[in-house]
């Protein structure tokens, strides 16, 4: 059984811009290697970042994969949900998973499966919303009637 252990992303990236700031002394890569405790092939490929990206290369990359939706596109998503789903053609305003899946590819031509488009809900504030199941029409008084009257009737006796 392995136990993953959380990476100090903070202190890599400290010693990374220490390294970067030896090399731009002109300090070699084997001393900078031994200083910042990390191996020859690191040295040599922050010396190359620094010299390819400039004195920002030891700034660290955002983690995970990039949003399929832009900023903007994610407030015409926002301004777009708070008008309703009716004014886009649905039958009542409930907005669903795959509702809101077929507003964005109407609005940005971005697919995204249903099942993913939570992610994007939350990120802008909003959750999904389910139906309740029950019928706007359904008559209480008659479901009251049926049970007591009509069910002991029809259910069958030992």
């Amino acid at each position: 059984m392995s136990t993953k252990t959380k990476r100090d992303l903070d202190g890599l990236e400290a010693r990374r811009r220490k390294g970067m700031r030896l090399l731009g002394q002109g300090i070699s890569q084997a001393e900078v290697a031994r200083q910042c405790g990390v191996s020859r092939v690191s040295a040599s490929r922050w010396e190359q970042q620094r010299k390819a990206a400039g004195i920002n290369a030891w700034k660290r990359r955002p983690l995970g994969r990039r949003p399929k939706l832009t900023p903007a596109q994610q407030q015409n998503l926002e301004r777009a949900l708070e008008q309703g789903a009716q004014a886009h053609g649905f039958l009542n305003d409930l907005w669903t998973l795959p509702r809101v899946a077929t507003l964005i590819e109407r609005q940005s031509g971005v697919p995204l499966h249903p099942g993913h488009v939570w992610r994007l809900l939350d990120r802008v504030g909003w959750s999904p919303q389910r139906p309740s199941g029950r019928a706007v029409q359904r008559g209480e008084g008659a479901i009251a009637r049926w049970k007591k009257h009509t069910w002991p009737a029809l259910k069958k006796s030992p």
